[in-house]
């Protein structure tokens, strides 16, 4: 008798470690729920703001992978080739590598990275800094996203 519990005890706790991580369901919501009401496709974040350096905002975008699970870094696509960087204010947030591929509506700030080119800290140069720093290629602007709250959308 004792030998046919423990049996049936082994079989379940083994099932147990068969089964396979469920998927993330629509609507799974890390951080705070982000509201929806004023919400923008995260391609067209760039343009809508203009010359702007912040902007809080919430927007819907694909995740392309995430970077670091602990503190919830991930990259959204922003079209054309440009990539969102994204992380979490609460670094105590934990984010499953499964977000990939996931689209997510995300509520937060969006700011432009800095590019000392564009400010005039080095006005009054001599002509051969001037011409050195045209020989340079601008680089890309890319744009990071503070995020407070993200929810699941597919």
């Amino acid at each position: 008798m004792k030998s046919i519990l423990s049996l049936i005890a082994l079989l379940f706790t083994l099932s147990g470690f068969t089964q396979k991580p469920t998927p993330l369901p629509h609507g799974m919501v890390f951080g705070t729920k982000p509201d929806t009401t004023a919400m923008m496709p995260a391609y067209k974040v760039e343009a809508f703001m203009g010359k702007r350096t912040r902007l809080i905002t919430t927007l819907r975008g694909k995740v392309i992978e995430v970077t670091k699970p602990k503190g919830g870094w991930f990259n959204v696509d922003a079209g054309k080739g440009k990539v969102i960087k994204a992380h979490f204010k609460n670094v105590g947030i934990n984010l499953p590598y499964d977000l990939k591929g996931k689209i997510v509506i995300m509520e937060g700030a969006a700011a432009k990275q800095f590019i000392a080119d564009d400010m005039q800290h080095l006005a009054g140069d001599t002509v051969v800094v001037k011409k050195q720093r045209r020989s340079k290629s601008a680089p890309k602007r890319s744009l990071t996203f503070e995020v407070k709250g993200l929810m699941v959308d597919q």
